[in-house]
């Protein structure tokens, strides 16, 4: 069986629209593979090759279907992919579906998205919640980083 992803992903990964994707799928362009234990609709990727956002070299190609299959680690390193390519919007998301999993270094990536305003709005609350969390998990650039924060306000 060829690799495949999911419809969901092939959206954020190729920045097409479900539309544009399930009519590709129509006219032959795209093969649907057996849907997944979810019941969501499997697409071949190395069709889906061709239509990425972003240049992604071969050997990241297992990447994109780890990240696609909920890996966190994949997720959060798909998502630096993403912002070395300037889509801070698609690496907000990877790194969105990372730390919703407890992965801390996604964390500390998401508070520097929402404190800068990288991707969205810039959001200082939402990002200082990020940076805490990952140092509760014991991501050390963050607790260092909260601690500086902690000192600078009691000074």
């Amino acid at each position: 069986m060829s690799r495949a992803i999911n419809l969901e992903a092939a959206v954020w990964i190729t920045q097409l629209s479900k539309r544009t994707l399930w009519r590709r799928l129509s006219e032959g362009q795209i093969t649907r593979q057996a849907n997944d234990d979810e019941g969501r609709a499997m697409l071949t990727f190395e069709d889906l090759v061709p239509m990425l956002c972003v240049p992604v070299a071969p050997q990241d190609h297992g990447l994109i279907i780890e990240a696609a299959a909920g890996d966190a680690e994949a997720q959060n390193d798909l998502a630096l992919l993403f912002l070395d390519a300037d889509k801070p919007d698609m690496g907000l998301h990877w790194l969105a579906l990372a730390a919703d999993q407890g992965h801390p270094d996604a964390m500390h990536h998401l508070s520097k998205l929402y404190i800068g305003g990288r991707g969205t709005p810039k959001n200082d609350s939402l990002g200082l919640m990020w940076l805490g969390k990952a140092a509760a998990l014991g991501h050390v650039i963050a607790g260092q980083q909260i601690t500086a924060l902690t000192r600078f306000r009691k000074a």
